[in-house]
């Protein structure tokens, strides 16, 4: 299935022209996805509904990679996630980011590489403040409570647990969180975790 989606940044700016490149592309009215917000919003409903959507084999189509992700690591992200669930991605305005090709598979190839270092230089950061923090007598570790992006991204994780056919290991792989962390989102929205949704999400996932 070939899935599209736009996005505008304010109710003053238009969908249309997005949406007529992705009917052009040839895909149906009904499985392009939509939202109005700015791109640092993590809340986007219908990212949240289109990533529920997504099974493999399927194909994400934008007018423009700008209009998917809220920056450079969250593209990143998302491809590793859709290269994960072996989901093809397209740019229509970007021919250079299109999963299918070549040249497509060695540029986000190279975008996981640098996205990598970046998390193990972050990682070395976080190690040494910590050893420098044990030497002058202080504790480290994280703070108590849900992170930013927990927070952020918990109504979307919350969203997929409410969804009987998305099983735990589904929202880890769209997400890119630990099932600790899926637990926390869901908790944080209010919903319990030890309910009948909970052995289905298990049972589903093994």
């Amino acid at each position: 299935m070939v899935f599209g989606y736009a996005r505008v940044s304010t109710s003053a700016q238009k969908l249309q022209m997005q949406i007529d490149a992705l009917e052009a592309y040839g895909i149906d009215t009904k499985n392009i996805f939509t939202d109005v917000a700015s791109g640092a919003k993590s809340d986007r409903p219908g990212l949240s509904e289109l990533l529920m959507k997504l099974r493999e084999g399927d194909t994400v189509v934008v007018w423009k990679s700008c209009r998917l992700a809220r920056s450079l690591k969250h593209m990143i992200t998302l491809m590793e996630n859709f290269n994960s669930l072996k989901i093809e991605f397209k740019s229509i305005q970007e021919p250079f980011l299109d999963t299918k090709s070549a040249n497509g598979r060695f540029i986000f190839n190279l975008f996981s590489a640098l996205n990598e270092m970046d998390r193990e230089i972050n990682r070395e950061r976080v190690i040494t403040g910590l050893e420098a923090a044990r030497k002058r007598g202080k504790v480290g570790g994280r703070p108590k409570g849900l992170s930013k992006r927990l927070r952020d991204i918990s109504p979307g994780v919350a969203s997929m647990w409410k969804d009987p056919n998305a099983s735990i290991n589904d929202i880890k792989r769209i997400f890119g969180i630990a099932q600790a962390s899926v637990y926390k989102c869901v908790r944080y929205q209010g919903i319990n975790i030890h309910s009948m949704d909970h052995k289905n999400k298990v049972k589903r996932s093994k």
